[in-house]
């Protein structure tokens, strides 16, 4: 039987590449027929057509229907899906959106809602569609299927979901009135040395880059703070590489730094500045020092500061960590971070298939740990809490306190 599998697949593939679409159909046809019982099974196995291609060239041998001189009637053959129905993939997106996840080392993204779930929704928004299709329109659109391999992310917050959704309808919205938004973080600190960096890169056989055997440096070696921006309306990525310390002036000074290099010319009628941060590190919502920075900020440039925080455990789905920083890893794997310049035109170079351009600069100016912020002084920052956890979500507008 396994003999007769084999020869039937090498007949099929002696003639395959040499005919044409409706050939091939009637040659499966013709062969199933001679097979007799199962033989549809067998020569789909064999030639890789379907069942019911194999089924229409069995009716056409049978009733002589040719049409000589044609693979196809004209204008014949289903049109893509998303030629027929334009709307479906932004509408697919819609739905997926404040559902987004994305471990921040992958650039693939993963979602929380089955395949059959976003079918139901898109054919209630009158675009019918099946679960298979959904499916490969994702697959097209780089996501993929949730992996149990994730880490944890520890206990999940109540209002997690809430406030994923209330970042999602914040974002859309400044992003509709032509509003700046961007998302921050800082990537993990790097060691500058010949330690080993994860990944590969294309060299000449047998000649691979030799690094130190161990990574456990002295307190005295050098480290690198990338503090990133991504601006969600231009897919654009600026990285402030510090070389002292991850404190809250140095994530405010980031900021400043991508506003005053590209922010105030691209968003010049800009009054209002939405930033996404994650819940923790230099830009936690608890962090005072940040928010008196911010109010100093706002302060210089006359915009109003609102900030949404994600919830605890959840600051990989910041889009800062799968837009600039997945790719950032992705362009420096298996180099050796040897020093400030290597960092700096490495992350300068990420670019993908989409468009991301980044721009870098490196910043050896002193920012100080230990610095106590006084309770006059956070008093006297000009914050108001969103009426949603006013905890996570607040704007920080200018005022004169602090004006320089």
């Amino acid at each position: 039987m396994k003999n007769d599998a084999i020869s039937l697949r090498r007949k099929f593939s002696d003639l395959w590449l040499l005919l044409d679409e409706r050939s091939r159909r009637l040659m499966a046809a013709n062969e199933a027929r001679s097979l007799g019982y199962g033989g549809i099974s067998r020569v789909r196995r064999a030639c890789g057509l379907s069942r019911k291609a194999i089924a229409k060239g069995m009716r056409e041998i049978a009733d002589g229907s040719t049409m000589p001189g044609r693979i196809r009637r004209s204008g014949a053959g289903r049109k893509n899906i998303v030629v027929r129905d334009p709307k479906l993939l932004a509408s697919l997106e819609r739905l997926i959106e404040p559902e987004t996840r994305g471990d921040p080392e992958s650039p693939l993204r993963w979602i929380c809602k089955s395949t059959r779930t976003l079918a139901a929704q898109l054919t209630g928004q009158k675009h019918p569609v099946s679960h298979e299709k959904v499916a490969q329109l994702l697959r097209d659109q780089n996501y993929s299927l949730q992996s149990n391999r994730k880490t944890e992310e520890g206990a999940d917050h109540p209002d997690r979901d809430a406030q994923f959704r209330h970042i999602n309808a914040q974002v859309k919205r400044a992003l509709a009135r032509g509003m700046p938004v961007i998302s921050v973080d800082t990537k993990k600190k790097e060691l500058l040395g010949n330690y080993d960096n994860g990944g590969k890169q294309w060299l000449p056989a047998k000649k691979p880059v030799k690094v130190n055997g161990h990574d456990f440096p002295s307190p005295d070696v050098p480290r690198a703070y990338p503090y990133g921006i991504y601006d969600l309306a231009r897919n654009t990525g600026f990285v402030n590489v510090g070389t002292d310390h991850d404190t809250g002036a140095f994530a405010v000074a980031s900021i400043r730094g991508w506003w005053r290099s590209e922010g105030r010319s691209l968003y010049s009628q800009a009054r209002v500045l939405l930033i996404t941060a994650d819940g923790g590190g230099s830009n936690g919502p608890r962090l005072r020092l940040w928010k008196l920075e911010l109010q100093k900020f706002a302060d210089e440039t006359g915009l109003a500061i609102s900030v949404c925080h994600f919830p605890p455990g959840t600051s990989k789905w910041n889009k800062v960590e799968h837009r600039l920083f997945s790719f950032i890893s992705s362009n420096w794997r298996g180099e050796p971070l040897r020093d400030y310049e290597t960092i700096v035109n490495l992350i300068s170079c990420t670019t993908t298939a989409k468009g991301l351009q980044v721009t870098c600069r490196l910043d050896r100016r002193k920012y100080p740990t230990g610095r106590k912020v006084t309770d006059d002084e956070i008093k006297r920052v000009n914050l108001k809490r969103n009426t949603f956890h006013g905890d996570w979500n607040y704007t920080i507008h200018p005022s004169t306190l602090y004006s320089s």
